[in-house]
């Protein structure tokens, strides 16, 4: 049943696929295909996988990373500064002062660097530098890649084994160079990201030895010091060309972090910093071994430099130099402008004019007693150590702070402060003096007293005291008790022909108190201000021996104020009629006012203005005496216009200025000198340069009054410098209750000024004049100045007639006449005859003191001076 079931269905099939046909014979199926073989899928390695993702994912990343460095350094190349700016960079350089002969006075700087082209660096300092910091410096482009690769390596062992350390740097010097100049030291990625850019562009911009240029003078290596040289100064006091291998390795230390390996804190740093330094400098194959192992076993010894004036005792110069180069060129340029300044300062002069002005006021302090010991310490244990702790002025040697140890009635014992050694350091050595009676007899009381008998009635043990020697060149032999004036004073030392200063000392010392008592103190210069109200009388007809009246006169000073009553210095005495050259001689104030009055204010107002001494004087007549106030710099610019025969001069302290690179920006000469640019000399005359000074007097009235001044010192207030046996000429001078003390005088080429006086004006007792305080110290200034020195006479000008005239009455002399003196009159006049002093209405008798008296020589064919004769002035 089912196989038709089968066979029916298959001729349906057959009918259904071949309709209209009959029943057709079975078609041919191939046979069936074997059945395939499924392969067994092999399972695939975890490592390959593991690869093939961290191969896409790195190409990812790496993409991704490109992409986002892309975009930083695109970010980072937007702002970056203009590197070709280093082609034009002036790093700031100090300004150093110069003594007249070359050596140095200060420095001034906020940045102390002094720069210096590569070509003059030691080959030794550029071996130390690139061995410590960049050894690769003149291979790579700006970045190191191995020294790169090294640090990250270093970094990740170190991670690796636990350790914890500073990073190793893989800056190159033009990294460096790129960081100092142009960007921060902040460590941020974008701050490297600039420094890379910029260093790869310095590169190709700048030649291997420019960048090292640049860096060489910019780093800074501690104690304030910018830059190699200024380095080698600091430290070592050295010129870079004079530094040996292991200073030149030291320096080297310093980049990375000057305070870590500081010579005198961290000495056994800095000592093993130097010596790998010397190790890399011996594997780069700049030294030899043997030469490396002998560097090595040197010690630092550094020698640290004072930054305070480096020329003895011109602390006060050095300033006054500062501030005039502060008011004409400002800040910028003076403490970074690298100005190279010669001064006018005479080095020997100025230890002279400190010594001088020194033991004046010590002499004169001494005179008041002692105000008793600075102060009180414990001597038990180690007294040196204490006392280090005691502050001091630091320039008052040869003076030594000192404590009494022991006193008995014949001495002291007195243990000085220790100095410090060259690492600037107390050193460890104690020293001690002794003091007998005679060198602290003069400490009798302030309050009074006799001198004390036993020297401890003075000093007792711990009190802390200054002593010096009595021999700064023997500091084995006698020593002395000493003690800070309180008095203050100034000198001053100038070239009449020139206005040069050649020494100044503003006061006793420069760290106590810095304020100027030469230079900037104002003070009322008495008396030595009269030469130049005589000076105008002379210029205007008067003769040395014209007579005016010394006599009590009144001075009306207006509506409701008191009459005036000029005095002699010697109260009680007035000396009658009396010639010009005693009226200076004697310093005359009564005649002195006689005078002015008869002349007029406003001449002398023009004449003080024309010597320079004021701006503009008050027209009052108390001023003729020297009540206005001045400097004792324009008093010696005065005295110096006398010296040098009436020709204006202008105070200065420089010379030159030049700048950075040598020009010359400003000198106080401004006399043209084509002959002095000659390059070769061909038998040639000297050059001949104009003397473009002003005539402000006659020459012949400069020299009537020099030789007027020279009395002063012959015969006058100043008899005191008559034992120095040289020409000199001066004037003291001494204001009301003895609270300013001047002398202002000079040889033929040399002029000085003395001033002493308290800061606060107070009386200095009675006596305390110009000729016993300030003429004393001008003595031992000029003795010491022109020791050696050939004498010189002064100078007379062509025309100038000497006659012999008697010295109280001004008349031609007679034959044996003990008191004629030797006058200098000017061409047109001569000296009055006897026969030319006549009395009142015609009296012959002689008499010198009658009213309208004449002193006109008949002789001289020109009118008597304005109110000559009697009259409003009374003169005679």
């Amino acid at each position: 049943m089912l196989q038709c079931s089968i066979v029916a269905t298959a001729v349906t099939l057959q009918q259904i696929r071949n309709p209209g046909r009959g029943l057709m014979r079975a078609p041919i199926i191939p046979p069936p295909k074997p059945p395939r073989k499924v392969k067994k899928r092999r399972q695939r390695s975890l490592v390959l996988s593991l690869l093939g993702f961290g191969f896409a994912a790195s190409v990812v990343i790496f993409l991704v990373g490109s992409a986002i460095a892309g975009y930083m350094l695109m970010r980072a190349s937007e702002d970056l500064p203009n590197y070709e700016k280093l082609a034009e960079y002036q790093p700031p350089v100090m300004t150093r002062i110069h003594a007249s002969d070359g050596s140095l006075i200060a420095e001034y700087a906020r940045e102390r660097r002094i720069f210096v082209p590569i070509n003059t660096v030691p080959k030794v300092v550029i071996e130390a530098f690139l061995s410590a910091e960049d050894s690769r410096f003149y291979e790579h482009g700006g970045l190191d890649f191995q020294g790169i690769a090294r640090a990250v390596f270093k970094m990740v062992l170190d991670k690796a084994q636990g350790r914890s350390g500073r990073v190793q740097g893989a800056s190159t010097i033009t990294q460096q160079v790129a960081k100092n100049f142009l960007l921060t030291s902040d460590r941020t990625i974008d701050r490297k990201l600039k420094e890379a850019i910029l260093a790869i562009r310095i590169e190709r911009t700048f030649s291997k030895d420019k960048i090292l240029e640049l860096y060489l003078n910019e780093i800074y290596l501690g104690i304030g010091s910018y830059g190699v040289a200024a380095a080698s100064l600091n430290y070592f006091d050295k010129e870079l060309k004079d530094l040996t291998i292991e200073q030149a390795a030291y320096l080297a230390t310093l980049p990375k972090a000057p305070n870590n390996y500081h010579p005198i804190r961290h000495t056994e740093k800095a000592l093993a910093r130097r010596n790998w330094i010397i190790g890399q400098m011996y594997e780069n194959g700049y030294i030899s071994k043997e030469t490396a192992e002998e560097a090595r076993a040197k010690p630092l010894n550094v020698n640290l430099r004072n930054f305070g004036a480096q020329t003895f005792a011109a602390d006060f110069f050095a300033e006054e130099v500062r501030r005039a180069l502060l008011a004409q060129y400002g800040e910028g340029d003076l403490y970074g402008g690298g100005m190279s300044v010669r001064t006018t300062l005479h080095p020997k002069l100025q230890r002279y004019a400190r010594k001088s002005l020194i033991d004046g006021l010590v002499s004169f302090d001494r005179r008041k007693g002692w105000r008793g010991a600075l102060s009180k310490i414990d001597i038990a244990g180690d007294w040196g150590t204490t006392l280090t702790g005691v502050e001091a002025p630091g320039d008052l040697q040869p003076w030594r702070l000192g404590v009494v140890l022991s006193a008995d009635a014949q001495q002291a014992v007195v243990g000085l402060k220790p100095r410090n050694g060259t690492d600037g350091k107390p050193e460890e050595k104690r020293e001690a003096v002794r003091l007998g009676l005679a060198q602290v007899e003069w400490a009798k009381r302030v309050d009074g007293g006799a001198k004390p008998k036993a020297v401890s009635e003075v000093l007792a043990e711990g009190d802390v005291i200054f002593v010096a020697p009595d021999d700064p060149l023997d500091p084995t032999g006698t020593w002395s008790l000493m003690q800070i004036p309180e008095v203050g004073g100034g000198i001053v030392a100038m070239d009449p022909h020139t206005g040069r200063v050649l020494a100044s000392v503003g006061g006793f010392s420069f760290d106590i108190s810095q304020f100027d008592r030469a230079i900037q103190a104002k003070r009322q210069p008495g008396s030595s201000f009269k030469p130049i109200v005589y000076t105008a009388a002379l210029d205007n007809g008067y003769k040395p021996t014209s007579i005016v009246l010394d006599a009590p006169i009144e001075i009306e000073q207006g509506p409701g104020q008191d009459i005036w009553k000029p005095e002699n210095y010697d109260k009680e005495k007035s000396y009658g009629p009396t010639t010009l050259r005693i009226g200076i001689e004697k310093s005359r104030n009564q005649m002195t006012v006689r005078l002015a009055q008869d002349m007029g204010m406003p001449l002398i107002t023009e004449y003080a203005k024309r010597f320079g001494i004021y701006d503009d004087l008050l027209p009052v007549l108390s001023m003729s005496l020297g009540a206005g106030e001045t400097t004792l710099l324009r008093m010696a610019t005065a005295y110096a216009i006398l010296a040098n025969g009436g020709k204006r001069v202008y105070p200065t302290l420089i010379d030159r200025i030049q700048d950075r690179w040598g020009h010359t920006i400003w000198r106080h000469d401004q006399r043209p000198c084509e002959g002095c640019k000659a390059t070769e000399w061909h038998e040639q005359s000297e050059p001949e340069i104009p003397d473009d000074r002003k005539q402000i007097i006659d020459p012949h009235s400069a020299y009537q009054m020099t030789s007027i001044l020279q009395g002063v010192i012959e015969r006058g207030t100043a008899r005191s410098l008559k034992k120095l046996g040289i020409p000199l000429a001066g004037k003291t001078g001494t204001t009301n209750e003895e609270k300013d003390a001047w002398f202002v005088g000079y040889s033929p080429d040399l002029v000085v000024g003395v001033f002493v006086g308290y800061d606060t004006p107070r009386p200095m007792g009675k006596g305390m004049t110009g000729g016993q305080l300030a003429a004393p110290i001008f003595g031992e200034f000029v003795k010491m100045a022109l020791e050696g020195k050939p004498i010189t006479p002064f100078r007379q000008p062509p025309g100038i007639v000497l006659a012999r005239v008697n010295l109280k009455t001004g008349l031609r002399a007679q034959p044996g006449d003990s008191q004629a003196i030797m006058e200098a009159f000017k061409p047109y006049e001569e000296p009055d005859d006897a026969y030319s002093m006549v009395g009142v209405g015609g009296d012959e008798s002689g008499d010198a003191y009658s009213p309208g008296s004449a002193s006109v020589s008949s002789a001289d064919p020109r009118p008597p001076p304005r109110g000559f004769g009697g009259g409003g002035g009374g003169l005679w």
